[in-house]
């Protein structure tokens, strides 16, 4: 599809590199938690494939934001950026579930997902969703000036890939996001489109974990 299409910047959204617990599926909200050393590797990558998508003659971002927890600032610095802290990128709250892994929940709670079930002391999924769209709101306000990139965190950033879209924030089930994946929301004449989604560095230390 012809550049034209495109009428403003695109909002660039940057997942933080591994955890220790983002490894072993332990959600992670508050807790602040450091990159591992493949953590580290994952974000210095993520650097490269942004780069390589916005392209060599790409201007200086209009707007570049972070999570103020310290996997995402160090995130940013790795992956080569220096972003404003914005609360408002942390990640969803998990209330009473802060630490645990699914299968843990479900031991007393059936089918429990962040999705579909509350988080007993945390947010509401129509909470999150409006949180996500009042950092969309801060962004769409330079968009004519140029790009955007938000470095945070894996399931409040697929909440702001479904409200882009228009959807609810259950949607963020769909939008898959690796640590350190990048998922790029631009448009198309005016209308809001997802031009890609969990790209990641296709390297040996990636394709043997």
């Amino acid at each position: 599809m012809p550049e034209t299409d495109q009428t403003h910047g695109r909002i660039y959204l940057l997942r933080h590199g591994e955890t220790e617990w983002s490894a072993t599926g332990r959600h992670t909200s508050y807790t602040d938690i450091p990159l591992t050393p493949r953590g580290r590797e994952l974000a210095t990558a993520a650097g490269r494939v942004l780069a390589a998508v916005r392209g060599p003659d790409a201007p200086p971002f209009a707007l570049e934001l972070t999570s103020p927890r310290r996997r995402a600032v160090d995130t940013a610095e790795l992956a080569k950026l220096s972003p404003q802290v914005d609360e408002s990128l942390v990640e969803w709250n998990y209330g009473e579930y802060e630490g645990l892994t699914t299968p843990r929940i479900r031991e007393t709670v059936p089918g429990w997902t962040v999705w579909s079930h509350p988080s007993p002391g945390g947010e509401s999924a129509d909470a999150v969703a409006a949180r996500a769209d009042r950092v969309l709101g801060r962004c769409q306000e330079v968009l004519s000036h140029g790009d955007v990139v938000l470095v945070g965190h894996g399931h409040f950033s697929r909440v702001l890939t479904a409200r882009w879209l228009g959807l609810p924030a259950s949607a963020g089930v769909g939008f898959k996001l690796d640590a350190g994946g990048l998922t790029v929301l631009g448009d198309e004449r005016g209308e809001p489109r997802l031009d890609h989604v969990n790209l990641v560095e296709l390297n040996e230390a990636r394709l043997s974990s």
